[in-house]
């Protein structure tokens, strides 16, 4: 019975991030598991809804950081749900994991072990598209507050990059307006163009 109340009482607004690979939330949960929870999927830390290179950043990250570090992706599992996007974005954004992780490599000492042998900056295509974020997120050679700010930018700009479309797709009416209607209209529309 005591079981019941626990997973009655652990919701979204009540778990605490934590390092690893939860069971289930009465566990705890890392960003990623939340993420799986806000967006109504299956507890796991692979959410369908989230971008795979922003998840295999987020999920390499939460296990590397403090634990106070840690409380400050809270945010971030609701901001990643729905990024999962059309291959060019998350090809996009997998090469954006690839220069920032070799920017943060060239202030380490040794290599990572995930660098291929053609060079600095190249994956082995077989570990999928997480495995961009996932070195980037290990790339990061000591944690301080430095390099906390530049990985929650890095999120801040991976997610941004698959914004654009939607935003785009707001902006632009899916039927043309008439001058009726559009005399109303408070939104200001990109003039349309020919092409």
């Amino acid at each position: 019975m005591s079981d019941q109340r626990a997973v009655a009482h652990t919701s979204h607004q009540t778990i605490r991030l934590s390092k690893g690979k939860h069971a289930s939330p009465n566990e705890g949960a890392c960003v990623m598991e939340l993420a799986s929870m806000l967006a109504g999927e299956p507890f796991s830390d692979r959410p369908a809804s989230v971008c795979p290179v922003i998840a295999g950043f987020m999920r390499a990250y939460n296990d590397r950081i403090d634990d106070e570090r840690r409380q400050e992706l809270y945010r971030y599992a609701a901001e990643v749900v729905g990024t999962r996007a059309v291959s060019e974005v998350e090809h996009m954004r997998e090469r954006r994991c690839l220069e920032w992780a070799e920017d943060m490599r060239r202030q380490r000492p040794r290599p990572l072990r995930w660098v291929g042998r053609s060079g600095p900056g190249s994956i082995d295509r077989r570990l999928g598209l997480d495995a961009a974020g996932t070195y980037a997120a290990r790339s990061i050679r000591r944690h301080s507050d430095r390099t906390h700010a530049a990985a929650l930018a890095l999120v801040d700009e991976l997610i941004a990059m698959g914004s654009a479309g939607v935003e785009k797709s707001r902006r632009t009416p899916l039927v043309r307006a008439t001058p009726e209607s559009s005399a109303s209209a408070s939104v200001d529309l990109p003039p349309l163009t020919t092409g």
